[in-house]
């Protein structure tokens, strides 16, 4: 007979995590989560086989390929933000499990991870709060503090480069639903993003010229013909103390208008749960908000590495739950051994609606996992979360230069005081001829500047 005998319980996983959260220390149990993954990208030395499995966590109750659904959900409660906890209880939201990523050059586009370790140690903060290189100048790429020990290393990290790539083009699908799960809006957008400073992929490092800028942001909608046309233009300063310059065409103005920029916290378009500050969980200047805080290290239930469809030739996702079977994605998740969770207040909007936010970071990557806002009262508002993943199934693949393409594929934004929820999803293309791209230069002239505005208008 073959006893196992397990040298981690779950009370010194749960003093561990405790200790970090109070000594401001770096990822890992058992020794640094970067440290460990040096060699190959393998983490599993930084951490006990509890948190690199589910069933071992869960001593067998749940395992990859079984469902968490609202039978079984109370096994995996700590596992889960609040508000996914409750869509699953009482919502009808099921998750699938899967087996742990362990190589974290999956979890990431390839050449962002390589830079992340290659910069490791070089990035530090300016006078004025901004994140430097060596020479200070803009950072050079990759995640500037991949063992922060505080909230704003965190978010620093998230606001300077949201998608990971020099320049995307996400074609995307959006469904806008009422309480009752019917869908009320449906909308074809595109968004785009490019990075003038700290690229990877790109001839040059940063663009002559452009260097006070730290991203170019657009978004335009295809449809439905009551909002073709409709686009907004970002451009976001390095310095993170100002807010972005936001300009938006309005087809039936025919012309640009600039718009307020630090109304952030209302829809683009009628129906949408989604606000520009939701955008991947840092949509606002680093220094508009304050109070950066880790409040708690735990495991986490996260979408790093199933996001993908790549069944359906257009890449779109199946849905279930909610009254009308359509309120959620169909979801599948793994076990993340540490997220970092940081609490933030927005400093730099007084008439904002949320009080605070609170986002799961996992510690491996510093992706946002999940985020959770709450209003001035301190009751649960609106909650933001998504799915990644590497677009390389079988005999499937979509490249992005030498390695496939990392990206997100779809997105849930819920508003937890009316019940409305905005699904988005990634596809490979939507009306007017618009496909996704990765790292083309052509984007700039495409979709981010006030002329690309004016022709798609008309």
């Amino acid at each position: 007979m073959v006893v196992s005998v397990k040298r981690y319980t779950r009370q010194f996983m749960r003093r561990e995590f405790l200790r970090k959260t109070l000594t401001f220390s770096a990822a890992g149990l058992l020794m640094p989560v970067w440290k460990a993954m040096a060699d190959n990208g393998d983490f599993g030395k930084a951490y006990p086989d509890e948190l690199l499995s589910i069933s071992e966590y869960t001593k067998g109750r749940l395992s990859a390929g079984d469902y968490i659904t609202a039978d079984n959900v109370h096994h995996v409660k700590a596992l889960l933000d609040p508000v996914k906890y409750h869509q699953i209880k009482n919502m009808g939201r099921k998750l699938k499990l899967k087996a742990t990523t362990r190589d974290i050059m999956k979890l990431s586009p390839w050449e962002y991870m390589e830079a992340s370790f290659r910069h490791k140690g070089m990035a530090s903060f300016n006078e004025n709060g901004n994140v430097v290189a060596p020479d200070g100048g803009p950072w050079i790429g990759g995640i500037p503090f991949p063992e922060a020990t505080t909230g704003l290393e965190l978010f620093a990290g998230l606001t300077l480069s949201w998608g990971r790539h020099d320049a995307s083009f996400y074609a995307i699908k959006e469904y806008d639903l009422n309480p009752d799960g019917k869908e009320q809006y449906g909308y074809e957008s595109g968004w785009a993003e490019y990075s003038p400073v700290g690229r990877l992929v790109f001839p040059d490092k940063h663009w002559k010229g452009h260097e006070d800028k730290l991203r170019y942001q657009s978004v335009i909608f295809t449809a439905p013909d009551s909002v073709r046309g409709t686009s907004f233009i970002n451009t976001w300063y390095y310095d993170q103390n100002r807010f972005p310059d936001l300009y938006g065409y309005i087809p039936d103005f025919k012309r640009i208008r600039r718009f307020p920029t630090d109304q952030r916290f209302e829809p683009l378009v009628p129906g949408s749960s989604l606000y520009l500050s939701d955008a991947w969980a840092a949509g606002d200047p680093l220094h508009t908000w304050g109070n950066y805080r880790i409040v708690k290290r735990t495991p986490f239930l996260a979408a790093v590495s199933g996001g993908w469809n790549a069944e359906h030739e257009n890449w779109e996702h199946n849905t279930h739950g909610g009254p009308q079977g359509k309120t959620f994605w169909d979801t599948e998740v793994e076990l993340v051994p540490e997220a970092i969770v940081v609490e933030a207040e927005p400093t730099g909007f007084p008439r904002a609606p949320v009080g605070h936010k609170r986002v799961w970071f996992d510690a491996r990557t510093q992706l946002p996992l999940a985020m959770v806002t709450f209003d001035r009262r301190g009751e649960m508002f609106r909650s933001f979360d998504g799915a990644y993943a590497l677009y390389d199934s079988g005999d499937r693949k979509v490249m992005d230069g030498k390695h496939p393409y990392w990206s997100w594929g779809h997105v849930h934004a819920y508003d937890v005081q009316t019940g409305k929820m905005t699904r988005l999803e990634q596809v490979q293309r939507i009306g007017n001829g618009h496909r996704m791209m990765v790292n083309n230069q052509d984007i700039y002239d495409q979709y981010l500047t006030n002329a690309a505005l004016r022709r798609m208008g008309r």
